[in-house]
């Protein structure tokens, strides 16, 4: 589980250029949640995910993962808990390894280190079988380089990487954003497989609001580095796009002519 308690951050304090990033956040994910999180830019869900994946310390607050006290503790050491697939199909692998290599970095991340052999012909086998069910051909190319693979390609790759260690949480930072609506609708689909598949708890940023209600069993909305509303399963089955505008409009007073405005 994800708990996250009284986080607050502010962005160049002191100086015309002040920004309150994080405002008093408080949200609990419980084991094998899926939140949404939708909002405009700069309503502070990236640095949300930043918060949680240890890129960045909250000014006040706490951060705890299954329980533990994670706030001061450094991404890379964080990292055994979580994974996140970012926007760019170029981050989170590594393009002068092959497929294979970048598999064998992922499945160590939360295991002890040794000095035996990265790859064995049992755990190849394994690559192979994980693999296959993205439904790419991937398992016949282990030794191709990822830098040659294709965006879609590669961001299927990416959330194979971070999910099949089954972490304690997985963040979803707007992950097919970059991709063709082909692309988009494959890693959608391959997002909610895996994710019920393992019942990973799951938080997930995107600027699409049709996706963000198809998706997960729970939404919040973000803005002006608040949580300004939340929606739980029985409610978010029934919403619409239109009625998520009309709440924001009645929650902040202003008036919007479309969608656009508030994902721009």
């Amino acid at each position: 589980m994800l708990q996250l308690n009284q986080i607050h951050k502010i962005f160049n304090e002191g100086t015309p250029d002040e920004k309150i990033a994080l405002d008093q956040i408080h949200l609990t994910l419980n084991k094998g949640d899926f939140v949404t999180v939708i909002g405009s830019n700069g309503a502070g869900k990236s640095t949300l995910m930043n918060m949680i994946s240890g890129v960045m310390t909250p000014d006040i607050g706490t951060v705890l993962i299954d329980g533990e006290n994670v706030t001061s503790i450094s991404e890379y050491k964080r990292a055994q808990y979580i994974g996140r697939v970012f926007q760019d199909p170029m981050a989170g692998t590594a393009p002068s390894m092959t497929i294979e290599e970048n598999l064998a970095m992922a499945y160590s991340r939360n295991k002890t280190r040794t000095l035996r052999k990265g790859v064995t012909k049992s755990r190849r086998e394994y690559f192979r079988e994980v693999l296959a069910t993205l439904h790419l051909g991937l398992e016949n190319r282990l030794n191709a380089k990822v830098g040659l693979l294709s965006g879609g390609e590669r961001q299927a790759l990416s959330l194979l990487m971070a999910t099949f260690t089954e972490p304690s949480i997985l963040l979803l930072d707007e992950h097919t954003a970059a991709l063709d609506p082909a692309r988009a609708e494959l890693i959608t689909q391959l997002t909610k497989e895996i994710v019920g598949q393992y019942q990973l708890t799951t938080l997930m940023v995107t600027h699409n609001m049709q996706q963000a209600l198809d998706l997960g069993n729970r939404l919040i909305m973000m803005d002006k580095g608040q949580i300004i509303l939340e929606v739980d399963e029985s409610e978010k089955a029934n919403l619409s796009i239109e009625q998520l505008l009309s709440e924001f409009q009645r929650i902040r007073g202003v008036k919007m002519a479309s969608d656009r405005a508030l994902l721009s």
